[in-house]
């Protein structure tokens, strides 16, 4: 009988991604809940009944007082001894776009020395001045600990954000770079760093990073949407993909192998194999 992985897909109040990111879970081989962020402040227990924790993404809250500010601050004050708990023992958690946002304002990442209360880094103002909705490059560092990335290189994503500026001083830059916790770098098409060039930096962030981990590698945030890449529709060049494969007769492969349902799939493998 296959191991039930159990996966809580947090929503409510702005937050606009949850049924994709449900959808990707469920086609990694999950099981997934959408559960009310009132849910779960009100029974921190919850938590308790999964094994893997999304914060999703979307404009919580309208991101009036900043990206993530006030779901970070509702949850730190409902739920703070349970998130931390749920990490100590194990859980899986997973950021995304206003979900990475929210678990650095809570200061779950980066997680240094599994210090995970201090908010040490930011998410900022993209440098352009607007908000960007593209598909980008990226890098992954293979000698990241980072449990959702395992065995993955150059990767396309889409991204979608006003607000995705990674920003820390020298000091946290150091750190999370020794201890190999940036997991993936915004990159041109070939997997070079993007050097902080516009579009293929399309915020301005530091040293081009797009995603960090805490020491663990359980914890995991990056800017780019792998839930809104669950099919390979999803993608601009998929007409032409099909066409090509049509023309030398290639054999049709899942619609649904994509770098996106990868990046939850080694989630779902990591909790099956050394959690259940």
């Amino acid at each position: 009988m296959t191991k039930c992985v159990k996966a809580l897909v947090l929503s409510g109040y702005g937050l606009n991604c949850d049924r994709e990111t449900a959808f990707a879970f469920e086609q990694a081989g999950a099981e997934a809940s959408r559960v009310h962020i009132n849910a779960l402040v009100s029974d921190g227990n919850i938590l308790d009944r999964f094994h893997i924790m999304a914060f999703v993404g979307g404009f919580s809250w309208g991101d009036d007082h900043g990206a993530g500010v006030i779901q970070a601050h509702k949850m730190r004050t409902g739920l703070g001894e349970h998130l931390v708990r749920f990490v100590e023992r194990g859980g899986l958690v997973i950021g995304i776009c206003n979900g990475f946002q929210t678990l650095v304002n809570l200061g779950l990442l980066p997680g240094i020395d599994k210090d995970y209360t201090s908010r040490s880094v930011a998410l900022i103002d993209n440098d352009c001045g607007n908000f960007r909705d593209d598909w980008v490059h990226l890098a992954v560092d293979s000698s990241s600990p980072c449990v959702f990335t395992r065995g993955m290189g150059k990767l396309e994503l889409p991204i979608r954000h006003g607000e995705g500026k990674f920003f820390c001083n020298d000091e946290v830059l150091d750190s999370i770079r020794e201890n190999r916790q940036v997991v993936m770098r915004y990159a041109d098409r070939d997997g070079n760093p993007a050097k902080g060039r516009f579009p293929e930096n399309p915020n301005g962030s530091l040293d081009d990073i797009a995603g960090i981990c805490d020491s663990t590698g359980r914890v995991f945030g990056l800017m780019p949407h792998p839930e809104a890449y669950n099919h390979v529709t999803n993608h601009p060049l998929w007409p032409l993909w099909h066409e090509q494969a049509k023309r030398t007769g290639q054999t049709r492969v899942d619609p649904h192998a994509t770098d996106g349902i990868r990046m939850f799939k080694n989630g779902v493998d990591f909790v099956r194999a050394n959690v259940l």
